[in-house]
C-alpha cells in the first residue's frame, strides 16, 4: 500500500466563518489555523497547502485572559538606531484590533514558503461586516 500524496488539483477550497465575539484569542487562533493548513482534512499532507479560507469577524471584542490586555507587549525593530517601537495589546485593539488576531494565527503556522501562502487565505475583520458573503461561509461555533 502506497502513502496517499494531496496534490494541489485534488485540494477543495470551502469558506469559513469565526465569530470571535467573547472568546479567548489563542482558541480562535488555533481553530482558525488548523482550518487554514487543512488538519481537519482526511487528504491532508504537511508539504501541501489543503487549508480552507477563514474569515474571522469581531476581532475587537476577542478576549485577553488575566493581565494580557495591559501586560503582553508587541515589538518590533526596523533594523535602524533608535528602530525599536513597543506597544501593549490595549493599545492595539485600539489601533487595529485585526493585527491581534493574524499575529496569533501568524505564530501557529509554519514560518516558510508554505506558511507564507496559507495566511493568504485569512481574512479578518473589526465588526460584523465582511465582503464575503457571495462565498457563503459556514460558520464554525
Amino acid at each position: 500500500m502506497k502513502t496517499f500524496s494531496a496534490k494541489t488539483s485534488d485540494v477543495q477550497r470551502r469558506w469559513y466563518l469565526i465569530d470571535a465575539k467573547d472568546q479567548s484569542l489563542g482558541r480562535v487562533a488555533a481553530k482558525a489555523a488548523n482550518l487554514l493548513r487543512g488538519k481537519n482534512k482526511p487528504i491532508f499532507t504537511p508539504h501541501v497547502d489543503t487549508g480552507d479560507f477563514v474569515v474571522v469577524i469581531n476581532a475587537e471584542k476577542v478576549r485577553l485572559t488575566g493581565k494580557k490586555e495591559v501586560q503582553k507587549e508587541f515589538m518590533s525593530f526596523s533594523g535602524f538606531v533608535g528602530g525599536h517601537k513597543s506597544e501593549s495589546a490595549a493599545r492595539r485593539r485600539q489601533r487595529r484590533p485585526e493585527l491581534l488576531v493574524e499575529h496569533a494565527v501568524k505564530g501557529m503556522i509554519p514560518h516558510n514558503r508554505l506558511g507564507r501562502s496559507v495566511f493568504t487565505k485569512l481574512k479578518v475583520y473589526r465588526g460584523e461586516q465582511h465582503p464575503h458573503g457571495a462565498q457563503q461561509p459556514t460558520p464554525i461555533p
